[in-house]
């Protein structure tokens, strides 16, 4: 992509930003262009500046979540005053918070499109692929640090425990969106202390 301007980028950013909010209300395919370019007060011929096709908007849109949901990551998974056990579950604990928010905005892309994108677009699915493997592997090496540290017991296989886990709470995630019931998630979290062995 060509390099782009501050007030390009402001635009770019703003078209994002109102997408966003708009998909994590009606979903990706619930969501129309003209809707879009109307609730972010932009003609028709700016978003093509921007986005090709609706789907390389798509791949824009999905690319800026991981991006931003990563540094969230952070927050919790390396925060500092924390050792790596508490870390661990500091991050499923920020799900459950963000997965029961009231605001539609707060919740999980990737709950929300996962099955949607895998029949529409095969560059969106990747891209969502290749955050969950991101995530999973911070997972796992969060787990290891915590056996080197001993504030985790011994586990034969980190990156199989922390890939099922990570797809315990996307399956409990599902199930509380169609419930409208927090027990899924509640029972995920049971599920997650008592697989992570004490030192």
């Amino acid at each position: 992509m060509p390099t782009m301007s501050n007030g390009d980028q402001c635009t770019r950013g703003h078209i994002l930003a109102t997408g966003r909010g708009l998909t994590a209300r009606q979903g990706y395919s619930g969501v129309g262009l003209t809707e879009l370019l109307k609730k972010a007060g932009v003609p028709k011929g700016s978003f093509y500046h921007y986005f090709p096709s609706k789907e390389a908007y798509g791949c824009a849109l999905l690319e800026d979540f991981v991006h931003e949901y990563q540094e969230r990551l952070n927050l919790s998974i390396t925060n500092p005053t924390l050792d790596a056990r508490a870390r661990f579950f500091a991050y499923f604990e920020d799900w459950y918070q963000k997965q029961t928010s009231p605001d539609p905005e707060d919740r999980c892309l990737v709950v929300k499109l996962s099955a949607e994108v895998a029949d529409l677009s095969a560059d969106m699915s990747k891209i969502l692929q290749k955050g969950v493997a991101t995530i999973v592997a911070r997972l796992t090496h969060t787990l290891e640090e915590g056996m080197e540290e001993s504030t985790i017991g011994p586990i034969n296989d980190p990156g199989a425990l922390a890939e099922a886990i990570y797809h315990q709470w996307l399956g409990a995630s599902l199930v509380a969106n169609l419930s409208h019931n927090a027990a899924p998630l509640k029972a995920a979290m049971r599920a997650t202390k008592a697989l992570i062995p004490p030192a």
